[in-house]
């Protein structure tokens, strides 16, 4: 059985793919005290890439039927990998890939090694950087945990603990946020390692409308891994606002307003919204 298998999710890198697989063979071909399985998963490209795959005889591939999504085609991969511990990439050139073996002294210690894109050699396109460090902050301020980059898509983590969660992970580009979350969570210990990040090569399939995928990713996170700590500041925020109309109300009119009563019921539902949604999140996984 492989001891690591390497998941690579691929969508139209006809330009790139070829030499990315090459630095990857490179690369664990140096290790001599792993074994490895290279699984590539098409997700049904529209360019040369599935024919340029298919010259290589030293990876598993699988062909999505149709376009499936980022997260749903790193599933697929880590459905069929053998290996105790997975590890990801993208196939866009962007992550350098030569640094597997940097990882792998901290399996003994951890259960998730992040590729961190934090050195001055990193080529994230201006316009998505304050995004990603609103999310970063975001998510370290949500469980209390220094997170220098939530979704990098270039980590290791045990095969095992990642099952746990299965059902969590969307079919699009949030599961490695999802899983960085759902690790740090449930208390697995987690590892960063600074990483370059170069320039993409090709065209990417992010697009202006993921902005709302971007919201929306905030929203899940907060609400499923910490909703009471999320919802807490707008409770009371909501209940300040309803005290004060009701004050306002009573001084000048001698009755509380409809307003300032569905603001105050308003405040005590949510209370109850997130100490259920609270309860919730600790039973399940």
């Amino acid at each position: 059985m492989p001891n690591i298998s390497i998941v690579i999710p691929v969508y139209n890198e006809e330009k790139i793919v070829a030499s990315v697989l090459d630095k990857i063979f490179t690369t664990i071909n140096s290790v001599a005290a792993y074994e490895f399985e290279v699984i590539v998963v098409n997700d049904y490209s529209k360019d040369n890439t599935l024919q340029i795959l298919q010259k290589y005889e030293g990876i598993k591939l699988i062909s999505n039927p149709y376009n499936l999504g980022y997260g749903a085609s790193l599933k697929r991969g880590i459905k069929e990998a053998k290996g105790e511990w997975i590890f990801i990439t993208d196939a866009d050139g962007t992550y350098p890939v030569e640094k597997l073996p940097e990882f792998l002294p901290y399996m003994k210690d951890y259960d998730m090694i992040v590729g961190s894109r934090t050195t001055e050699k990193n080529e994230t396109p201006l316009l998505r950087r304050p995004a990603k460090k609103f999310l970063n902050s975001f998510a370290s301020w949500l469980v209390n945990f220094k997170i220098p980059d939530l979704n990098s898509g270039m980590r290791m983590f045990r095969r095992e603990m990642c099952l746990e969660f299965w059902n969590l992970y969307p079919q699009r580009f949030s599961f490695t946020s999802t899983i960085t979350m759902a690790f740090i969570k449930n208390n697995y210990l987690v590892k960063y390692l600074p990483i370059d990040y170069h320039e993409r090569i090709g065209k990417s399939s992010i697009s202006p409308w993921n902005f709302f995928s971007f919201l929306s990713l905030v929203f899940r996170i907060a609400f499923y891994f910490q909703p009471l700590k999320f919802l807490t500041p707008i409770i009371i925020f909501i209940f300040i606002i309803g005290a004060s109309k009701s004050i306002f109300d009573i001084w000048y009119q001698n009755f509380v307003g409809n307003f300032s009563i569905f603001l105050l019921t308003l405040s005590v539902i949510m209370v109850f919204v997130a100490m259920i949604s609270d309860l919730l999140f600790k039973q399940r996984k």
